[in-house]
């Protein structure tokens, strides 16, 4: 059985996935905010704690899709 992930976890993998559709232009799309709104419920998290949470981590989370700042 795989071990449940801890919050911080579960908050970088949302992140991931807001800032990938953030960077392709899809943001605002109906697919995305489907996507999104299931995983942060899957997760038991809200928007505002993904974008807090976005905001000081967004270095690693920009390394986690391969985005490196200039």
């Amino acid at each position: 059985m795989a071990r449940e992930k801890t919050r911080d976890e579960k908050l970088f993998a949302a992140a991931v996935l807001r800032r990938s559709f953030a960077l392709s232009g899809d943001e605002q799309r109906q697919g995305f905010k489907f996507v999104y709104e299931g995983v942060l419920r899957d997760l038991g998290l809200a928007d505002e704690e993904v974008a807090e949470f976005l905001e000081g981590h967004s270095l690693e989370v920009d390394a986690a899709i391969g985005r490196r700042r200039g």
